[in-house]
């Protein structure tokens, strides 16, 4: 009987989480805006991603040769990263 309870109780909130689920997709997907003339519905497009931008060989040579210094400097972690980010932006060099 127990085992019975369980299951019944999971199915519920399944399926409480699921009809949450589905209008708050709704909700988030459309907007109504009512005027003293009438309800206007509009329906929002999905968000879309920016498409990442391929990295030509010459940033790619400069990224590979600022890793190279920032290992032989033995840096990890936020030291790393601006050690990094300042060898990019000086041409693959170590930063002065």
């Amino acid at each position: 009987m127990e085992i019975a309870m369980k299951a019944a109780a999971r199915l519920l909130a399944s399926f409480a989480l699921a009809g949450f689920v589905t209008t708050g997709a709704m909700a988030a997907m459309s907007t109504t805006t009512t005027t003293p003339a009438a309800t206007t519905t509009t329906t929002m497009a999905p968000t879309t991603k920016k498409p990442k931008t391929a990295m030509t060989p010459e940033k790619t040579a400069i990224s590979k040769q600022c890793s190279t210094l920032a290992d032989q400097k033995g840096l990890h972690g936020k030291d790393r990263e601006k050690f990094r980010s300042d060898c990019k932006k000086n041409g693959g060099k170590a930063p002065s």
